[in-house]
């Protein structure tokens, strides 16, 4: 007897669709299973057994074989449990009267025959939904599979299952009611005493979403700073949620609940490059990818490996990774938002006001030397933070993130009035045959840009980079024309004394 039922496996974040066909046969009783399986559902062999039998459902002793059409491509997950269970009790006399063909099945199997959520649900109920197909799933990924508003039927166990497709058991749709929930931080730019120039550079980077680096002593803010940028950011709109949710949901970080906050994620200058771009054996998402949407945060540049450092080059300029292997190639979005941070040279007190620096010329040459130039070169701006006096400490601040993040929002709307036409979102992802024609100048900022090319030796990209932060500088100050103030602002950003 031969059943076929319909799955999925994801493959870098998106869901493909798998027909698992089941033979039984008269012979020696076996278990195969093919179709360029993994370990993980090659071993699925054992629960599924275990789940007919503890649910009282007859394993007869058989030759089967299980195929995992297309043959020719690897499949991981322990998603097809499911329907390697449900085709086998078919096909060893379990009646079934719903029309297998209109349902897809994607959940593991515990021993007892209850249904275990998996990772990835979201990209296989997006595969369901254009395919109009019916998922049937665990209670544990309804929820999160709801945000692609596909129809869902959640179960508890393997036997609920087969008596809904029986016509023994009842079951209607789930309903998700997804609710984006407002962001809620427990920290604020009011925090931060003094330190009004390293403000109003996060700002101007947070609403064109440009790439920053701050660089003081230890102690004068720049973690504290970092860690409040996504305070000031607009809320997730619905396609970023889905986007930056599923994934989370492909590494297994989502636990079931829609991601609805930007991403923050802070790295060790211990992290090795694989787990910074993603790849590796199991072809996962890297941090880059987590903070799709979001902000990486670098504390001490200059003690990462300098491989680590140079495999940003490439996202930064395009927006997202191709992780190249043997035996295949994955595609993960990136488009973040870089914070760095690194003192001044390595006891991190050169130019302060207060403490004395020990290290010598060679020192601090050999420890800057560390960030390549072109690396450096993709930074858009530049902010020092130095030490802040006592007075400061004690004053309250009235910069809120909540008043910083209606002026982005404010900003931000004036950006995409302006790129209703285009297929950008903010100004860093300007072209430059949008640069040409989004950033005007008016006579006085030409002439103060021509006069920086040509004595502070700013190379082509940095000329770019100096005109999208005075686009989004403008924006600030709602200006279709790029001002000299505007542009003046832009290259006190860009360079930075030694």
């Amino acid at each position: 007897m031969f059943v076929k039922l319909k799955s999925a496996f994801v493959f870098g974040i998106n869901a493909y669709g798998v027909e698992v066909e089941v033979d039984s046969s008269r012979g020696l009783p076996a278990f195969a299973i093919v179709g360029l399986a993994d370990n993980a559902i090659k071993e699925s062999k054992e629960r599924v057994r275990s789940a007919l039998l503890n649910s009282s459902i007859p394993f007869k002793a058989t030759r089967l074989t299980v195929n995992l059409s297309p043959a020719d491509i690897k499949k991981e997950g322990s998603q097809f449990d499911l329907p390697i269970a449900i085709a086998i009790a078919i096909v060893n006399g379990v009646e079934i009267s719903k029309n297998l063909n209109e349902f897809l099945f994607a959940a593991e199997l515990s021993l007892d025959g209850k249904l275990r959520p998996v990772s990835g649900i979201l990209p296989i109920s997006i595969y369901a939904k254009k395919h109009n197909l019916n998922l049937v799933l665990a209670k544990e990924n309804a929820y999160e599979a709801s945000l692609a508003k596909a129809n869902i039927y959640a179960f508890d166990n393997l036997s609920q299952v087969l008596g809904f497709l029986n016509g023994a058991v009842d079951a209607k749709l789930y309903e998700g009611n997804v609710v984006f929930e407002k962001a809620d931080y427990e920290v604020d730019f009011s925090e931060i005493k003094g330190q009004h120039r390293a403000i109003r550079a996060a700002l101007i980077a947070t609403n064109g979403f440009h790439n920053i680096m701050l660089i003081g002593p230890p102690g004068t803010g720049k973690s504290m700073l970092a860690q409040r940028i996504p305070t000031i950011m607009p809320p997730m709109n619905e396609e970023e949620i889905i986007e930056t949710t599923k994934i989370y949901s492909v590494a297994g970080l989502s636990k079931g609940s829609v991601i609805t906050k930007r991403p923050f994620r802070a790295l060790h200058h211990t992290a090795s490059d694989i787990s910074l771009i993603g790849g590796g054996a199991d072809a996962k998402p890297g941090e880059i990818s987590l903070a799709h949407n979001g902000v990486l945060f670098l504390d001490e540049l200059p003690e990462f490996k300098r491989n680590v450092i140079e495999v940003l080059r490439q996202p930064l300029e395009n927006g997202y990774i191709n992780v190249s292997r043997a035996k295949f190639s994955i595609s993960y979005p990136a488009n973040f938002m870089l914070i760095s941070a690194a003192n001044p040279c390595p006891c991190g007190y050169y130019g302060s006001k207060f403490k004395k620096c020990t290290c010598s010329f060679d020192q601090i040459r050999r420890y800057r030397s560390k960030i390549s130039g072109p690396f450096l070169d993709r930074i858009d701006l530049y902010v020092e933070m130095p030490e802040v006096d006592y007075d400061l400490i004690k004053t309250d601040s009235f910069c809120t993130s909540v008043d910083l993040r209606q002026k982005v929002i404010q900003a931000r709307e004036f950006q995409s009035n302006r790129f209703v036409e285009e297929k950008i979102k903010t100004n860093s992802q300007l072209t430059p045959r949008l640069i040409k024609k989004y950033c005007k100048l008016d006579f006085q900022a030409e002439q103060t840009l021509k006069q920086a090319m040509q004595f502070m030796y700013f190379s082509p990209r940095s000329y770019t980079k100096i005109l999208k932060v005075a686009r989004t500088i403008a924006d600030l100050a709602t200006s279709d024309t790029i001002l000299d103030s505007h542009i003046k602002e832009a290259i006190s950003f860009k360079h930075i004394e030694n």
